[in-house]
């Protein structure tokens, strides 16, 4: 048996069309993803902001009316997004990034 459910840092999975965008785009601007997804991997609760640093990043659902469904993350100043859910497993929560946008 475990102590609880397991906490950050979050597993982390890409579908396979933003795996490809994503490694389609500027070494820049992936190392400038893999931060953001890394302080999402290793906040405290995936859809708030309150531990991730807001001068890089911010996160809010999609819809208002499902709070806890598919959230936005932006980075490089609004430049750029990426649409994640969060899968509370009690084996293994997860992350997965369903969408990703530069420009």
């Amino acid at each position: 048996m475990t102590d609880g459910p397991t906490g950050p840092p979050w597993a982390t999975d890409w579908t396979k069309s933003a795996a490809e965008y994503r490694d389609s785009l500027p070494h820049a601007v992936r190392d400038q993803i893999i931060d953001a997804v890394t302080d999402l991997k290793c906040s405290r609760h995936p859809y708030r902001d309150d531990h991730l640093d807001t001068a890089k990043v911010s996160i809010e659902p999609v819809r208002s009316t499902q709070p806890r469904g598919a959230h936005i993350l932006y980075f490089d100043h609004g430049r750029g997004w990426l649409r994640y859910v969060f899968v509370p497993r009690a084996a293994e929560p997860q992350i997965i990034v369903e969408t990703l946008f530069w420009q």
